[in-house]
């Protein structure tokens, strides 16, 4: 499967940020605790054939591979006074070096690894796979996926599974590009093996009293390249599930799962927004060719009811830099926003109009994240590629103008933003390999910075697939927001007789605990969103447990299950990785990349399950 207690700033060195006008500073850090931490032991000179590569999400139980930050119970290296953090204390060393800038900004990343996990879950990516150097077909740095930080913290330790010029005019294309979509029939209402078995059969057969039924799977009929496919989405439009993967975007009717619609694509689906507008008009991201020299830079607009395609453009280079980096897509209202390193555009996602393109200053933004508000991350030129400094903006979705600006402490890069509204946003630091969660307010001065409890070790899931420099702000799950409170689910703590964890609520307003809420006995769970006031949580199915959809109160206390999905089937459901949806009574698990050892096993695997009563 895929996958702070004191209003005091963090321990040691947190420098203050350079805040807005008119921002009051926040108190000073405590003394560093009495004893520093270990200097971690130096890295392996290889990691073994069987773990996972460089930057690739550890199986459970796996140790990280070459090049990783420490595990937990291994601080980073330095006094804790030494440890800068996004707010706080005075600026250190580096905060009075402006210059020139250098190089070029944005969260670059890690080098690749040494090859894929080896399969051990539905969907695990395959041993093997062709060869190529960082930016062949562009599979280089991973961003969000098991990259392991510690940050001291007023009194507790962070610990996160996360991640990762000239303005010209698109030049616009026909839609032919794109053929029109073409209905198919074809569904497994059965065991996932594409044999249109009967609904109801053998999946339901051992299925206990109170337990869902298994309402469809479905197999994948897509032969993919060697490596397997990303799935994109999925995304719910009324009474349609969406997905994309490959050359192809398919809708499914959430009640029985037989394909609706299904759009070809001339080459391979690259990038997607998490949202889709109030209409469900989508916009993705296809390669320019099918060579390894084709870019991530033809955009096509769909009707995710229809199927249909829209409107079709090419995003050029603005300079020889531009689209080396992987671009990241976000809609808010009308607006879709393309960025990557050094460049940016926007344009309305009904009629493909650019709206705005590369601001001018000495700040650019690099990635943005979408939904009620459109929210940028920008990069400022330095003199030091590896002291970078940037921002956090809101910015007016149609003309592209910054409505206030937040700037933490030189250094810290912004990883990703975990909610819009209310707004929470992730940074790290990549020198010191430290993590650091910050919530702003309306008018984006500084609300809180979440302080976890000592010993508490929180995990998000950002997504585990390959990218060459560019950033994605938005995609994360594990994470629910109201008004007041963020939950998170912490590392899973496999230190007694099976593998369990915690959804731990954070006042927004003071970033302290305000309560914990453990899993069941041998189990894991992960928030999805907020339901009805409640925190709505998937629990992830064991080895003899199936999973379910569950709720936790506003004030806390022990999930209440909603849809038990059944025992029998929990073989099938227990997905490498997975992205989890509920509506209208039904849950739907869907694998987030396909991938098998060989073609007929590909084309076996289950990719979709939906469970209701």
């Amino acid at each position: 499967m895929t996958q702070p207690p004191s209003q005091q700033p963090p321990q040691g060195g947190f420098g203050a940020p350079q805040e807005p006008q008119g921002t009051p500073q926040p108190p000073q850090p405590q003394s560093p605790p009495a004893t520093p931490p270990q200097t971690p032991p130096a890295p392996p000179q290889a990691p073994p054939p069987t773990q996972p590569g460089y930057g690739y999400p550890q199986a459970p139980g796996a140790q990280p591979g070459y090049g990783y930050p420490q595990a937990p119970g291994q601080p980073a290296p330095g006094p804790y006074a030494q440890q800068p953090g996004p707010y706080g204390a005075p600026a250190g060393p580096y905060a009075q070096q402006p210059g020139p800038y250098g190089q070029q900004p944005g969260p670059y990343g890690q080098q690749p690894g040494h090859g894929y996990p080896q399969q051990q879950y539905p969907g695990a990516p395959a041993p093997g796979g062709s060869g190529g150097g960082p930016f062949k077909g562009k599979p280089a740095v991973v961003i969000g996926a098991a990259l392991a930080v510690l940050l001291v913290v007023g009194g507790g330790i962070f610990f996160a599974t996360s991640g990762g010029d000239d303005e010209k005019k698109p030049v616009s294309k026909p839609s032919s590009g794109a053929a029109d979509p073409s209905a198919s029939p074809t569904v497994d209402q059965g065991d996932g093996k594409g044999d249109g078995r009967e609904a109801e059969d053998d999946l339901n057969a051992g299925r206990k009293a109170g337990e869902a039924k298994v309402l469809w799977t479905t197999p994948n009929d897509i032969d993919l390249p060697r490596n397997g496919a990303k799935v994109y989405g999925p995304w719910i439009v009324g009474d349609t599930l969406v997905k994309g993967m490959y050359r192809s975007v398919t809708g499914y009717s959430v009640a029985d799962g037989k394909q609706k619609w299904t759009l070809p694509l001339p080459a391979d689906m690259c990038a997607a927004p998490g949202t889709a507008t109030a209409d469900g008009k989508i916009v993705i991201g296809v390669m320019n060719g099918t060579t390894d020299k084709a870019d991530c830079a033809d955009l096509q607009m769909i009707d995710l009811n229809t199927g249909k395609a829209g409107w079709k453009k090419s995003v050029k280079k603005n300079g020889t830099w531009d689209l080396l980096s992987d671009i990241g897509l976000a809609i808010s209202g009308d607006t879709l926003t393309v960025g990557r390193t050094s460049n940016s555009n926007a344009y309305r996602v009904s009629d493909g109009t650019e709206l705005f393109g590369k601001p001018s200053g000495n700040c650019q933004p690099f990635a943005f994240a979408g939904g009620p508000k459109l929210i940028a991350a920008t990069s400022c030129r330095t003199d030091d590629v590896d002291n970078p400094q940037h921002q956090v903006q809101e910015v007016d979705p149609v003309t592209g103008k910054a409505k206030w600006t937040y700037q933490p402490k030189r250094g810290w890069e912004i990883d990703k933003v975990y909610s819009v509204s209310p707004l929470v946003v992730s940074l790290t630091q990549r020198e010191e390999k430290k993590w650091g969660i910050l919530a702003l307010k309306e008018n984006g001065t500084l609300r809180s910075q979440l302080i976890s409890d000592k010993g508490e070790k929180l995990a998000v899931d950002c997504g585990h697939d390959f990218a060459i420099f560019g950033q994605k702000l938005e995609g994360c799950s594990g994470l629910a927001a109201d008004a007041n409170t963020f939950y998170m689910m912490t590392e899973d703590d496999t230190s007694g007789s099976g593998r369990t964890n915690k959804v731990i609520a954070f006042d927004l307003n003071t970033g302290k605990t305000k309560w914990k809420s453990a899993a069941p006995a041998e189990r894991t769970m992960r928030p999805l969103r907020m339901e009805g006031g409640n925190v709505l949580v998937y629990l992830e199915p064991s080895y003899d447990k199936g999973g379910a959809i569950a709720t936790i109160a506003p004030t806390g206390g022990a999930p209440e299950v909603l849809l038990q999905h059944p025992d029998s089937t929990t073989g099938i459901e227990n997905f490498f990785s997975s992205r989890i949806l509920y509506a209208g009574g039904r849950s739907f698990v869907v694998s987030d990349r396909v991938s098998a050892g060989s073609d007929e096993e590909e084309k076996a695997q289950t990719t979709m399950m939906a469970f209701g009563k």
